[in-house]
């Protein structure tokens, strides 16, 4: 099986073929616990304040900016304990998220529901083991209901997608350090070559990773050249794939097709994200009536490639 490229997944270094056992350590110290931060935190254009705990609370994380999005449904606003995490949580109240979990907003409801099964049936798994939130979504879609599912889905589809990703070529990047399937720039770090790499980070670091802010987007570095390439393979194939636009629409914002139903938009959206899907179909990953239509689109693709297409995808207006 070909080695996931570690930067889609969130990590600097390749998966290990064979994960050794530990060594025994002696037990340590336990450390009293540290008390509750209860400090209340802020955010430009809300008069709202959350401490650090309700910010990042499972089951009902803080609404910064409630104006901006529909109500939310129970199981995106709270999830259901202790079972279902809030959809919130991780995609955010608007639906956009971040670069290690997927951008679900205004996304066709069918297809939507589709994934959840996907996850629910043993589906979707990760090419890279490591990948932590796999297994999560996994255990939150075996547990959730299909009117908790739809409701979900109706939720996020009725919020349309806007612009969230900047693309930047470039040939060195900040240096960064992975965390929880994201990278952040490493504090007073030098930049590094990009290699052949995709490297999302936030525009703002405090406000996305310790406010969880949701108007706050990512800046995606990609090496020179990335953007064009990526057009070539996208619009014509480049004798290595299939022309998008025939299921995603000619502007790439998702279609509705006879055979296939409800394709997904991929303008303007997480390059890293689309990198790990296109791989994960590669690898046989995911299954499922339409995951087989996209296999032998991805076949022939290397992971340049799919950084190229992503990197392309992602500079679109959606």
């Amino acid at each position: 099986m070909e080695i996931p490229p570690p930067w889609a997944y969130g990590f600097n270094e390749p998966a290990p073929a064979l994960s050794p056992t530990p060594a025994a350590t002696p037990p340590a110290a336990i450390a009293p616990p540290k008390p509750p931060d209860s400090r209340l935190l802020s955010l430009p254009g809300t008069d709202r304040q959350f401490t650090s705990a309700e910010v990042k609370n499972n089951f009902g994380p803080g609404d910064w900016y409630p104006g901006d999005h529909p109500v939310m449904p129970e199981i995106v606003a709270h999830g259901r304990p202790p079972l279902v995490w809030a959809c919130a949580r991780c995609h955010y109240p608007n639906g956009k998220g971040r670069p290690e979990n997927a951008p679900i907003a205004g996304q066709p409801v069918e297809y939507f529901i589709e994934q959840l099964q996907a996850f629910r049936n043993g589906e979707r798994q990760s090419s890279d083991s490591r990948k932590s939130n796999t297994p999560l979504m996994i255990s939150y879609a075996k547990a959730m209901t299909d009117a908790e599912m739809r409701a979900a889905a109706e939720y996020f589809g009725a919020i349309k997608w806007t612009p969230w990703i900047r693309v930047i070529e470039t040939d060195r990047v900040p240096q960064t350090i992975p965390k929880g399937g994201m990278f952040l720039p490493v504090v007073g770090g030098a930049d590094e070559p990009i290699g052949e790499r995709l490297i999302e980070i936030p525009e703002d670091v405090a406000a996305v990773e310790d406010l969880r802010s949701p108007r706050v987007g990512f800046i995606a570095y990609v090496p020179k050249g990335s953007i064009k390439r990526g057009e070539t393979l996208v619009t014509t194939g480049g004798g290595r794939t299939t022309l998008c636009a025939a299921c995603h629409g000619p502007d790439f914002k998702g279609l509705i097709l006879p055979e296939t139903g409800a394709m997904p938009g991929l303008a303007g959206r997480s390059p890293s994200y689309l990198v790990r899907q296109m791989f994960d179909l590669k690898t046989g990953m995911r299954h499922g009536k339409r995951s087989e239509l996209m296999k032998p689109v991805v076949a022939s693709l290397s992971s340049a490639d799919m950084l190229a297409i992503a990197a392309y995808l992602a500079s679109l207006t959606p």
